[in-house]
């Protein structure tokens, strides 16, 4: 028997969530289950990243935690995640910064859209959207997804490429960033 690897990621079945499936175009074709996308870069779908920046132009970043399916162990954007079906994707940053940073109450306005792409990797094809915020904290990080947080100056991040520490996704973030003269 083929045993099939449980994605920490996902939660229970029980409680698994739909996702909009989505085509090149990103428009709406059906939906699917979290559990399906990951594996199956055919399966397209939709996912939030936030970049969360303080008075002095530093970026906080996240190390996701060891257990996570896509990057265990790398730094990554302040905040991310997948859209559940016929969600806005800034009801999604909100959602997630809550989750994984504990910063609640924000108003949506606060949210600076930067900019769109498509990620595609071995594993997933995501329409992403990513907005910045501003913020000091304070943080409360869920440590069952992320295993340490910190703020991260540009000088830092551009001396961390290719170096293995930071997610594939996020160095794409940061190419992103640069061309827009955010870092």
């Amino acid at each position: 028997m083929h045993a099939v690897p449980h994605d920490p990621d996902s939660p229970p079945d029980n409680q698994e969530e739909t996702l909009d499936l989505v085509d090149e175009s990103n428009h709406v074709i059906g939906t699917v289950r979290r559990s399906e996308v990951h594996g199956n870069p055919r399966l397209q779908h939709r996912a939030v990243h936030v970049f969360v920046k303080n008075r002095k132009g530093e970026i906080f970043l996240q190390k996701r935690g060891r257990s996570k399916l896509v990057a265990p162990g790398k730094w990554d954007t302040s905040a991310g995640g997948h859209l559940t079906a016929g969600q806005k994707y800034e009801e999604a940053a909100l959602r997630e910064m809550e989750e994984e940073l504990g910063l609640s109450k924000l108003n949506p306005s606060a949210l600076k859209h930067s900019h769109d792409y498509v990620w595609r990797s071995g594993v997933e094809t995501e329409h992403v959207r990513t907005f910045i915020v501003e913020s000091e904290g304070p943080f409360k990080l869920d440590i069952t997804e992320i295993d340490e947080g910190r703020f991260w100056s540009p000088g830092e991040m551009r001396a961390a490429i290719g170096t293995g520490e930071l997610s594939e996704n996020l160095e794409a973030e940061l190419e992103h960033l640069r061309i827009r003269g955010l870092d």
